[in-house]
């Protein structure tokens, strides 16, 4: 009886060792060559997968990043550079499939956002700080500053 539990555990491990590689995204190199490897990983880590929204194609298993990141590896072997294959992608997809959103007039609010509303909140409290530093001494001041 001890042996056939050992080997349900055994049995259980190499099933659950030999799952791990499907969980992996991208278990083949899409080039041999180290530089254009490199390349078509560095795109992959730059564009947002459009169903996840929340991650890179290079880190998302949707059918959509994966769909991306063959067209990444056909683009990257028919010689186009990094720019011309970002410009592809922001034509058909539009600015919100790059993971880092570049500056353009059309979103120069949402960048500049924070900043401004830095520069409201220490104005405001500085306004505030002043106003009640002055009720202060006013009221220091006042006809009753004498008196207990």
């Amino acid at each position: 009886m001890k042996l056939t539990g050992v080997l349900h555990a055994l049995l259980a491990a190499l099933l659950l060792a030999g799952s791990f590689p499907a969980l992996a995204i991208d278990t083949e190199k899409a080039f041999d060559d180290p530089a254009l490897q490199a390349r078509y990983e560095q795109i992959n880590r730059e564009l947002r997968c459009l169903v996840c929204q929340n991650q890179t194609i290079a880190d998302s298993n949707a059918t959509l990043a994966q769909d991306l990141r063959r067209e990444v590896r056909d683009m990257i072997a028919a010689g186009l550079t990094d720019a011309q294959i970002r410009e592809f992608m922001i034509e058909r997809y539009g600015d919100f499939v790059l993971y880092r959103p570049r500056m353009t007039p059309g979103n120069f609010l949402l960048w500049a956002a924070p900043v401004l509303l830095l520069l409201i909140g220490a104005f405001v409290l500085v306004r505030v700080v002043r106003r009640r530093a002055q009720e202060t001494d006013l009221d220091a001041d006042g006809p009753e500053a004498g008196q207990s």
